[in-house]
């Protein structure tokens, strides 16, 4: 087959046109004619990237490499097919091979970093976006990226710094007043992260996730007659919309009446959120709704006997008939709830009484105050970093004095399985506790929970018992500021960061507390 000259510049503009099919016929021709046109099989791999056949285009643009090993664009073309098959490590040294070849290969430096940050190496990362910014000190989009690196690093105010570079040479970068927003919150300057949302918003008024991240700050704020509607915000984030419910049935947020009405209730993110907005149910009950309440499995031993409850469902069972239905986190929206209207009692939850007495048998005869301790969470929640500890660290929290310390985890990592056996004075029952009602009962047990932030102090706190809370600078919303009390739980105690990851006062306090709390029962 003889073909024209310029042949393989046609098929490059067809293909710069978006015409691939058409490209990909006369590179294929190309290809009949002379096998080892190294550029065809690049193209045709590139164009395979396109169409999502990506093992296809690593195959293809790795025959081009056999030929020619020196092009630097051919590794990283292969490099960005291989991260999109989750081949991280390989994708990772065909990034590096391009940048040898090239070191001034500005795409190749940022596409790696970028790289890196997925692969949760963010040191590494940093320092691939730092030698592209070298390279290309006006680029917006790497200096946006660096932000969101050091935001994982909580690196805040050099996170800021990056932003605001980026939004100097860019000054309509949505994304980048989001950002910039998202660590003013952390850094505890809410009304400065709330006029940046503002600015993303009406750069792009599409932009959804900087009205939920308003939402966010505004609720922080106690603000909760702004901040509860833009919450709603939520479902459309890209974060939130594979937890959203396609109901054929109509979202009640209050407006509708529930007299003689079936309404379901179910739980959209974590099982504290479960544990603290399923209060709800008996107020919705008392519009006259016959009000099914959906919740995880692990919750459903738990949550049997709650208060306004026809039926509890665990999620993925058969749901029966219902008229309208409400995400949990919407209930306080329903109500309009501000800061004097949280429907905040002593406790609402139960633990089952033989459940009790079983763990009472378990523990033994009772010598010591007992005092619980959670220190982490095994989510993958983004934010967990925030609110997790080791328990070598954590440890310096609890006091000196004689007392019996259970651990209300179900699970530890590793390292912490190594500090639980040194420390010797911690008793571990994970494989016994079954679900959040075996916890429960557990907690029944114990005059005290001390812990960070996750799912156990919401159900100490919903069984009345007197948590001990450590919390980061900036916790989550309903931790409010400023104070060491929660409208939302009586029984709980606020132990806060002074400053972004200043952990130490937060120690020093809550044993001092502790100590003072336990002498009173001696």
């Amino acid at each position: 087959m003889n073909l024209p000259q310029d042949y393989f510049q046609q098929a490059l503009a067809l293909h710069q046109a978006g015409q691939l099919a058409q490209a990909q016929s006369m590179y294929q021709q190309i290809l009949a004619a002379q096998p080892n046109h190294f550029a065809a099989l690049h193209m045709l791999g590139v164009i395979a990237s396109q169409t999502n056949n990506f093992q296809r285009a690593v195959d293809l643009i790795g025959q081009a490499i056999q030929i020619r090993p020196g092009n630097p664009t051919f590794y990283f073309n292969r490099a960005n097919a291989l991260k999109e098959l989750s081949q991280f490590q390989a994708a990772r040294a065909s990034y590096e091979k391009a940048i040898a070849l090239k070191p001034d290969y500005v795409v190749a430096h940022h596409a790696r970093a970028v790289l890196l940050a997925d692969m949760d190496q963010h040191q590494a990362a940093l320092e691939g976006f730092d030698n592209a910014i070298a390279l290309a000190p006006n680029d917006a989009f790497i200096l946006n990226n660096r932000g969101n690196t050091l935001q994982k690093l909580k690196q805040f105010q050099l996170a800021a710094d990056s932003y605001e570079r980026a939004i100097n040479i860019m000054p309509n970068f949505a994304q980048a007043f989001n950002n910039l927003g998202n660590t003013l919150h952390e850094l505890g300057q809410l009304d400065a992260a709330v006029a940046m949302y503002d600015k993303a918003f009406s750069i792009d008024p599409e932009f959804d996730d900087a009205q939920w991240n308003k939402s966010y700050t505004l609720l922080t704020r106690g603000d909760f007659a702004n901040g509860l509607p833009l919450h709603e915000k939520r479902w459309k984030c890209s974060a939130y919309q594979a937890l959203q419910r396609n109901f054929t049935q109509p979202l009640w947020l209050g407006g509708q009446s529930l007299a003689n009405k079936t309404i379901l209730l179910h739980s959209e993110q974590g099982l504290g959120d479960t544990i603290q907005f399923c209060r709800y149910a008996k107020m919705v009950a008392a519009l006259g709704a016959r009000v099914i309440l959906e919740v995880p499995h692990t919750l459903v031993g738990l949550l049997k006997s709650i208060d306004g409850v026809h039926e509890l469902v665990a999620r993925g069972s058969a749901l029966p008939p219902f008229d309208y239905h409400c995400p949990l986190l919407s209930l306080p929206l329903a109500f309009q709830t501000d800061l004097a209207t949280i429907p905040a009692g002593e406790r609402y939850v139960s633990a089952d009484p033989s459940k009790v007495e079983q763990w009472k048998l378990k523990l033994g005869a009772k010598t010591k105050p007992r005092v619980g301790v959670v220190w982490c969470s095994t989510s993958k929640f983004p934010g967990d970093a925030m609110r997790s500890l080791r328990l070598r660290d954590f440890a310096r929290a609890l006091a000196d004095r004689g007392c019996e310390y259970i651990c209300l985890q179900k699970e530890i990592n590793a390292a912490d399985k190594k500090t639980l056996e040194s420390l010797g004075n911690i008793r571990f029952f994970g494989d016994e506790l079954s679900d959040f009602s075996d916890t429960a009962a557990l907690i029944e047990c114990l005059d005290v929970v001390v812990g960070t932030c996750t799912s156990v102090p919401h159900l100490a706190c919903a069984l009345g018992k007197p948590t001990y809370l450590l919390l980061s600078y900036a916790p989550d919303w309903r931790w409010l500021l400023n104070r060491n009390d929660s409208p939302w739980y009586p029984s709980a105690k606020l132990f806060r960061q002074e400053s972004p990851g200043a952990w130490d006062v937060v120690f020093a306090n809550v044993k001092v507390e502790l100590e003072k709390f336990l002498a009173k029962l001696s």
